[in-house]
């Protein structure tokens, strides 16, 4: 979809879809839709408050057509709260809602006149983001092995559409100018990675992700990417990614992608390290066959650190960014490593394999040590790490953990400016007690109790080089069930951490 910008009333002019906010109960119309009300002759008003077509809840939606006085083809009415100024997380439910009724509405122009609502501790440059990061998720679809898309069947008009957002004035135009910016590049960092996530797990192999990094190398000229395969892992000592790829017939890969935005290359870089697992059977410790399908899914810190980096380098921000990606599946068979067996890592660090099924550590503990010879200014790994996230704080916030508190807080208040949250706990001395193993410096599994909190206390071990996070994303980074997909998520957090660091 393209994207506009108008400081022009909106009710005014020619457009397919004219989409306005409504409020809650009787409040007073808002300004643009009090200005289109009074040319309809009272018809926003009543289709508002007394058709019944527009329910109180809000992001509930009314189309209508020709509307008298109203020069759009249609009005799309969206439900908003009972307050004069919105939250942030009301106005993105509202975008979100009138994203997904203009799916079903024909025409090519949509004149969408949302960011002229009030919004608390947001201006026009978060509203326009959050218009188009909710246009192009709705519009997002994955239909590549569908003879016929659903949308193809159900005979829906899914016309390629030119959005007009309409802003008040110069300042917020130029606000707006940069939200479309910024929210273009993040949503298409945001498929890019879910294109690579929804892929099934015979095409996306090791193999294949790094030929899709290679693309980021074609479509941006400051961006190199260096893949290397099993000879080289075991020249540089990765014996325990290695050891997770032993049951595969698919070779392990660890994929470099450097993206060179710094005016001066001395830079020190931030370093992104993402979990690649493209298939996860847990090894000879078998997971259920209950939904193992979405196992797929455990490469998604892969594809987040690919997803991000494409958009860094989209914006053109002036940062040195390393994406370190171990890659690999984790199968049963006569070759694969064992419950008990032990591995010496990179860093020369004994690890007993106690559970075949945390293998993503296993990987994750190599890369962070192979970070190191990036002399990192910051270490960020991303990863569908631990169950026990998902139980912790389900699928709403990404958990963090780090050694350095205002890397910590720099995360969070980054999820929270772009609205994809994360959540902090604990990184205690005392959690480190679980990991201890009778025959290896370390076990790799810490027990039922704290699982999430002891896998990042492993991965710590690692990390001690350098300022350093990690984001377990095993809640965020998909959904399961009949709405199975993936989200894209954290490349919003970690695209809005990086425009933070360039300012």
């Amino acid at each position: 979809m393209k994207y506009d910008i108008s400081t022009t009333a909106p009710e005014g002019q020619r457009t397919g879809c004219l989409v306005l906010g409504v409020p809650g109960g009787r409040r007073e119309l808002y300004a643009a839709a009090a200005r289109a009300d009074d040319k309809s002759g009272g018809w926003i008003r009543w289709l508002a408050r007394e058709s019944g077509d527009l329910p109180e809840r809000i992001g509930s939606t009314a189309l209508t057509h020709e509307v008298p006085g109203i020069r759009a083809e249609r009005v799309l009415l969206v439900r908003c709260g009972q307050q004069e100024r919105m939250s942030r997380r009301e106005f993105r439910r509202v975008s979100r809602a009138a994203a997904a009724a203009l799916q079903d509405i024909g025409g090519a122009n949509i004149r969408n006149g949302l960011p002229l609502l009030e919004v608390e501790d947001a201006d026009a440059r978060w509203k326009a983001c959050q218009t188009v990061l909710a246009a192009e998720e709705a519009g997002y679809r994955f239909d590549r092995f569908r003879r016929r898309p659903p949308a193809q069947r159900s005979g829906a008009r899914r016309a390629t559409r030119n959005m007009t957002l309409v802003v008040s004035g110069r300042v917020a135009r130029r606000g707006a100018e940069r939200g479309i910016r910024e929210g273009g590049a993040v949503a298409r960092g945001m498929s890019f990675a879910k294109d690579l996530a929804n892929q099934p797990a015979n095409i996306c192999t090791p193999i294949y992700l790094a030929q899709q990094a290679g693309r980021l190398q074609k479509d941006f000229k400051n961006i190199k990417v260096k893949s290397l395969g099993p000879e080289a892992l075991k020249r540089l000592g990765m014996n325990a990614l290695l050891a997770v790829a032993r049951g595969s017939h698919q070779p392990p890969r660890l994929i470099l992608v450097e993206y060179e935005g710094a005016p001066d290359r001395r830079e020190r870089p931030i370093v992104l390290v993402g979990k690649g697992v493209t298939f996860d059977t847990g090894g000879i410790s078998l997971k259920p066959a209950a939904a193992m399908d979405e196992m797929k899914f455990d490469m998604c810190g892969a594809a987040g650190v690919l997803g991000t980096i494409a958009a860094a380098a989209e914006l053109q921000l002036p940062l040195r960014v390393v994406g370190v990606v171990p890659a690999t599946e984790n199968m049963p068979g006569g070759n694969a490593s064992r419950p008990g067996d032990i591995v010496a890592s990179m860093s020369g660090q004994t690890v007993e394999i106690l559970n075949t099924d945390a293998e993503g550590r296993l990987i994750l503990c190599d890369a962070l040590t192979y970070s190191e010879r990036f002399r990192p200014d910051t270490v960020i790994d991303l990863a569908t790490l631990t169950g026990a996230c998902v139980i912790a704080l389900g699928k709403h916030a990404t958990g963090l953990l780090s050694n350095h508190n205002p890397l910590a807080r720099e995360l969070l208040a980054a999820g929270e400016a772009i609205e994809d949250r994360a959540w902090q706990l604990p990184l205690w001395d005392e959690y480190q007690e679980q990991l201890h193993s009778s025959f290896a410096d370390m076990g790799n599994i810490g027990g039922r109790e704290a699982g999430t909190i002891t896998a990042a206390c492993f991965l710590s071990r690692f990390a001690k080089k350098f300022r350093w996070a990690h984001l377990d994303i095993a809640g965020t980074a998909w959904l399961g069930g009949k709405e199975k997909k993936a989200t894209g998520r954290p490349v919003p957090l970690l695209t809005q951490y990086l425009l933070a660091r360039c300012s």
